[in-house]
């Protein structure tokens, strides 16, 4: 369990990190990019920023659900 468990939040660690990258790339090599406004008045920085904290979350929540913390008998009090 724990080895599935360590490969799920490397798979998922290495997605948030190509995400990550790709921003701070942009940001410090297109800078002009990120001025652009694409929604509600809010420039490319401020949503791109928002939405690497949501894609975090649902990572997060993703790895919670998906991630098994202990095998069944253990989750009962038997495995001692």
């Amino acid at each position: 369990m724990a080895g599935r468990n360590a490969r799920l939040g490397l798979v998922l660690f290495t997605v948030y990190a190509v995400f990550y990258a790709a921003f701070v790339l942009v940001n410090a090599f297109a800078a002009d990019w990120m001025d652009a406004k694409p929604l509600a008045g809010l420039n490319a920085a401020v949503l791109s920023g928002f939405g690497l904290i949501v894609l975090a979350l649902v990572l997060a929540l993703f790895y919670g659900v998906t991630a098994s913390s202990a095998p069944s008998d253990m989750q009962n009090g038997e495995g001692r």
